[in-house]
């Protein structure tokens, strides 16, 4: 089963998809190093830009679209390492950093429709990286803010890594819907101040909710970068904030899925194995190291992620297809046992996983996170709470007691790392406890 979009489209969103951004003539960011070192971007550069979240980043990204370059955001919080490795693999032809623009003559050009040269979030292991064209970028900037009803003037807040594809997106639905941006530092959300959207992740909702901050000033909060559970949203709401919940993946050009409906243009189908698939304008054009697209024959992104769509034409989401546990014929989805394990007034937070098991073939393993890690609660007692409200057999098997989850930039858990660091955790270096 497959679905088109529904959304009305709105007036004024309709013809900024590219006119604000296209229009800019010679770039500040050019004027600024031509003075400095005689160096210009050109066309099918790949400038890796290594400068923290800010002001510069809008002429950053202006002088890219404007030279028909492609952006490459380094993650300035990554250590010495993993910016070589990520230079090693995406080959850029320049680098900016603070001290300047310098042209890398080992670089690889790419072809000058590609916009956007990023890395995925790397939830589910070493992120790839995702070349998307500046057709791609206009039909899901202009998607979402036809969806929006965000039209010209109307700014946005950026307080997300720009490093990923959320991030970038709001710097870039600024630029081309001709609003203008105001730059927070990640993690701080604070009422709106006249600028009307912003992009966030839940947990950074779920601070602001903690802390009392006022958002019932935002016309719409997008919140990506994983699933929100209801019991949120229902927070959320009953505090005046609007919420926009989409989905989507790097490879799609970020959310293309607002509360469950795809953007105009966007397709949302099943699989018969029960996998969502996307498809539309947005999507990737293939990846930096050759790799194709790895689209299906007819041209649809597999997500890797299982859903199914109601009578409505609602995308539901069950969670990745590879993290499914099977265990004695019945199968669980960790999602729904992180929602119920959330509810018990011990628990702060929770990731839930699967482990082989010779008698069951996988046994459910959460890892808790206490409220009071002096009095963390016992395996039965999760197991009775999460029994009653999802049934016995979706309850734990195992209990890992950990000070925090393993988390990516935008909040997502990585459940790998729990896996890998439950089954080691007899040694010295001891960073959680099996109960």
């Amino acid at each position: 089963m497959s679905l088109k979009s529904p959304w009305e489209i709105h007036e004024g969103g309709s013809e900024t998809a590219s006119s604000g951004l296209i229009a800019l003539s010679v770039s500040v960011l050019n004027v600024k190093q031509a003075a400095a070192s005689g160096v210009r971007l050109r066309r099918g550069d790949v400038v890796a830009v290594a400068v923290p979240p800010g002001e510069a980043w809008a002429e950053i990204a202006a002088a890219a679209w404007a030279a028909e370059a492609a952006l490459l955001p380094v993650d300035h919080r990554l250590p010495e390492s993993g910016v070589r490795d990520l230079l090693a693999r995406g080959e850029p032809t320049a680098i900016l950093s603070e001290g300047g623009l310098r042209r890398l003559p080992a670089g690889r050009p790419a072809d000058p429709a590609v916009a956007l040269v990023i890395p995925t979030s790397g939830s589910s292991g070493r992120p790839r990286l995702v070349e998307l064209s500046r057709t791609a970028v206009e039909a899901a900037v202009g998607s979402s803010l036809r969806a929006l009803a965000a039209g010209p003037g109307d700014g946005w807040v950026s307080c997300l890594p720009l490093s990923h594809i959320g991030g970038l997106l709001v710097v870039l639905r600024g630029l081309l819907g001709g609003g203008p941006l105001l730059f927070r530092a990640a993690g701080e959300l604070e009422p709106s101040s006249g600028y009307p959207f912003i992009s966030i992740v839940p947990t950074q909702l779920a601070r602001a909710l903690d802390a009392g901050v006022e958002l019932g000033g935002y016309r719409a909060m997008v919140v990506g970068g994983g699933g929100m559970e209801r019991a949120l949203e229902e927070r959320a709401s009953a505090c005046g904030a609007r919420c926009v919940v989409t989905y989507g993946l790097t490879q799609s050009c970020g959310g293309v899925v607002y509360d469950g409906l795809p953007l105009p243009d966007v397709g949302v189908r099943v699989s018969d194995g029960g996998e969502v698939q996307l498809g539309g304008p947005t999507l990737l054009s293939g990846y930096r190291d050759g790799a194709g697209a790895g689209l299906t024959a007819d041209g649809w992104l597999p997500t890797g992620d299982a859903g199914w769509l109601d009578g409505g034409g609602r995308l539901h989401l069950h969670g990745r297809l590879d993290d499914l546990i099977v265990t004695g014929g019945e199968n669980v989805w960790p999602a729904e046992v992180e929602t119920a394990l959330r509810s018990h007034p011990a628990v702060a937070d929770c990731a839930v996983f699967g482990r082989s098991d010779a008698t069951w073939g996988q046994r459910v393993v959460a890892a808790v996170v206490p409220r009071d890690a002096s009095s963390p609660p016992s395996l039965e007692a999760i197991r009775d709470h999460v029994g009653a409200l999802l049934g016995r057999h979706r309850a734990p098997r195992e209990l890992v007691v950990v000070e925090e989850l393993p988390r990516t930039a935008l909040g997502k858990p990585r459940r790998e790392g729990l896996v890998d660091r439950g089954e080691r955790s007899g040694g010295a270096d001891r960073p959680l406890t099996t109960r």
